[in-house]
């Protein structure tokens, strides 16, 4: 399994919005509200073998409201 954090920059006024699309579709593992230049922060789990960015394309990009995504693969839990 590849592990992902995924930082969402929500339209003002959208991120209860997408956070509940988020949670209706059980990709996540947990999911953050956060302060700062994005809105909410999500650890999720991706199969191995499967590509990440058609994962996140298919996946979440396709929620109403996302302006922008930062993703960050993790590699070694030290």
């Amino acid at each position: 399994m590849n592990c992902l954090f995924v930082q969402v920059q929500c339209r003002p006024g959208t991120a209860y919005h997408v956070a509940n699309q988020i949670m209706l579709r059980e990709i996540h593992s947990e999911l953050y509200s956060t302060s700062g230049d994005y809105d909410l922060l999500m650890k999720l789990y991706v199969p191995d073998g499967k590509d990440i960015g058609m994962f996140i394309n298919d996946n979440l990009l396709n929620i109403e409201g996302i302006e922008r995504t930062y993703t960050t693969q993790t590699f070694k839990a030290f």
